[in-house]
């Protein structure tokens, strides 16, 4: 499976929000050395109950608007 996602780093909660094949994802974790990617991967993993290394950012890893690739 495939989403787009719009990551907002620095939020004061993080929150998710989903939208047809799209979400939104507020992250408490700053776009530094890869912190906010890190924090992306392991809330898709527990919102969607799967494992960490299934989840897999196919593109965007240095911007907000990224493709994720979820295996089950």
């Amino acid at each position: 499976m495939k989403l787009k996602i719009r990551v907002i780093p620095n939020a004061k909660k993080i929150k998710v929000k989903l939208s047809g094949d799209s979400a939104r994802i507020y992250l408490t974790a700053q776009a530094k050395d890869g912190a906010a990617n890190k924090q992306l991967k392991k809330v898709l993993a527990d919102y969607l109950n799967t494992k960490k290394s299934n989840v897999h950012i196919a593109r965007g890893q240095k911007s907000r608007d990224k493709v994720v690739e979820i295996n089950k």
